[in-house]
């Protein structure tokens, strides 16, 4: 069935509840692990109804903000999801206390129950009204972001449409279109500021109120993050400071000599040859069929799943007036469908994004048979490993899109990826002082993250860009306002990603039966336990962590960069 073709109605949360409690009185009354079992997936049909209307909701706002329908329809689901969120901790403590948990736990297996406890652990209805203004204030985020109207160029242009100026080979070009893009962030400094600070302030609340001394661990636990915590982070952050930023220092020394200048500004930070960067050399349309054939190629498994998206129409990715900002996948699980959002502009992001994204929707696809709601995707981190190094083992066809320009590209992409490490451990660090510390004023924030940034990106020179200057930079970065403690999750998944590129350098038919594999199994295990099942290293082992970034710099070292 076609995404156009998925009907919508709005969920009534009174007969829901109604449906819930019910189910659960007879789940505690059962007199055998069988009736229970058939009243889990009662209770997981009717939360596969409501997710599947609010997927719905969720893509249609992000594909058009301005939409009077879904916009009002987003509302509902902002003021009316943590009342859902407490049928869903009722569900679960009656899981965790049920009289036949030993019976339950050889069907289902033990993360169901770890899953539950974890979840428990991050809801009462006391913090409802404040969960509702937490929702308002992602969504007043977004709505600031995608509803930038810049007049550039004789045309008026969103955030996204400003990219590929941003990487003129003209530099005079590219930092006049740099600060009209910043500029809109720094028009609209104070509005993002006291977002955030009402985020932190109603976040700090929440976890007061369910008994945390603030909102780290309770991130933590919202994460799902059940076999690793931050004093592990914080060791994996140490390891980043070790090994990574020295080599993207390198790195980026290497750009400004590529590019001839004797210090690179924050504006020539995109812009990887004075040739220009690789570009896709064909439009929206032959990319999709590229990408159809490329995926038939890749195995038979991921054929199939990529004809199914596009025969489906379950992408919308090009970028276009009043579209939320950024590229995700969803999974709509009623008609286990993933979806694919992104928005093309015409740069090589565009393949990057496309292969990210068919990452994260072929790991759903694989497991979207799954019985247990919890096992269709793993915690996000694990989520990470299947988007990056999807973006690195589909290297073989990247000439279908990028002909001429080809070892530009990779070239590129690797290098990015390396350089991209210290900064998304930049945000982590920034993200941990923002909660331990919530009543620190906006300026102190922005002072912390300036500090970050010379720590992790010690190159990073903003010149008379005061805004940036001043520690602007982070609100550009949605998952900070959005999905708070996210963003080591894609630095913990690059070093695994790295590891799968670098075995299927060494066998790769071998490597993509190990990545399906890892794909299959979806969330039905912890991270850590993930990690086993390809053979991958953990990246919180000093060890793994330093072979695969060392192996990277090696492959980057051989390439002359300057030839190309």
């Amino acid at each position: 069935m076609k995404f156009s073709d998925f009907q919508y109605s709005r969920p009534d949360l009174d007969a829901i509840g109604r449906e819930i409690h019910q189910s659960l009185k007879d789940f505690n009354n059962a007199a055998s692990a069988d009736t229970q079992c058939r009243i889990i997936e009662y209770v997981n049909a009717i939360r596969r109804s409501f997710s599947t209307m609010f997927n719905i909701v969720s893509v249609n706002y992000s594909i058009d903000t301005n939409n009077k329908f879904y916009e009002e329809e987003k509302k509902f689901f902002d003021d009316h999801s943590p009342i859902f969120s407490g049928y869903i901790s009722d569900y679960y403590k009656s899981l965790v206390q049920s009289k036949f948990k030993q019976e339950l736990e050889k069907k289902f297996g033990n993360l169901l129950f770890s899953v539950a406890g974890c979840y428990i652990k991050t809801y009462d209805p006391i913090i409802n009204d404040d969960l509702v203004l937490e929702n308002e204030l992602c969504t007043e985020y977004n709505k600031l972001i995608a509803s930038a109207k810049i007049m550039y160029d004789g045309e008026e242009r969103n955030i996204a449409g400003m990219e590929p100026f941003m990487l003129s080979t003209d530099r005079a070009k590219r930092k006049e279109a740099n600060e009209v893009k910043w500029k809109y962030f720094a028009d609209n400094a104070e509005h993002l500021d006291r977002i955030f600070d009402d985020l932190v302030k109603v976040r700090n609340t929440i976890a007061k109120k369910l008994g945390y001394k603030n909102f780290v661990e309770l991130g933590y636990h919202r994460m799902g993050r059940i076999d690793y915590n931050a004093e592990d982070v914080k060791r994996f952050r140490s390891y980043v400071k070790k090994y990574a930023v020295p080599i993207a220092a390198k790195l980026k020394q290497r750009q400004a000599n590529r590019l001839g200048l004797e210090t690179l500004e924050y504006f020539d930070g995109a812009l990887d040859y004075n040739s220009g960067n690789a570009t896709p050399k064909g439009t929206p349309e032959w990319i999709l069929e590229n990408a159809r054939k490329m995926y038939e190629e890749l195995s038979s498994e991921t054929g199939e799943f990529f004809n199914f998206m596009v025969n489906n129409e379950l992408m919308d990715l090009v970028n276009k007036k009043g579209k939320e900002a950024g590229g995700y996948c969803t999974f709509i699980e009623n008609y286990k469908s993933p979806f694919i959002f992104s928005n093309f502009n015409g740069t090589s992001h565009d393949i990057v994004v496309l292969t990210h994204e068919a990452g994260h929707a072929f790991q759903a696809y694989c497991s979207r048979n799954f019985d247990i709601i919890e096992y269709h995707n793993p915690t996000l981190e694990a989520c990470e490993i299947h988007s990056m190094s999807m973006e690195l083992l589909t290297w073989p066809w990247m000439h279908s899109f990028f002909k001429e320009d080809t070892e530009k590209f990779k070239f590129s992409a690797i290098n990015g990826c390396m350089i991209f490490i210290p900064y998304g451990t930049a945000v982590d660090e920034f993200q941990h002082f923002v909660y331990e510390n919530p009543e620190a004023t906006p300026a102190e924030r922005k002072n912390f993250w300036r500090h970050t940034e010379k720590k992790y990106l010690p190159l990073l020179d903003y010149i008379d860009n005061d805004y940036l200057e001043q520690g602007g930079r982070w609100q550009a970065q949605r998952h900070i306002y959005e999905s708070p403690f996210y963003y080591i999750d894609y630095c913990l998944a690059q070093i695994s990603a790295f590891e799968f590129w670098r075995k299927s350098n060494e066998n790769r038919d071998s490597t993509m039966i190990d990545y399906i594999k890892l794909c299959k199994e979806g969330g039905s295990r912890s991270y850590t336990e993930l990690l086993k099942v390809p053979k991958l290293g953990s990246p919180f082992n000093e060890e793994c962590f330093e072979q695969n970034v060392s192996y990277v710099e090696h492959w980057l070292d051989k390439v002359d960069d300057m030839a190309l």
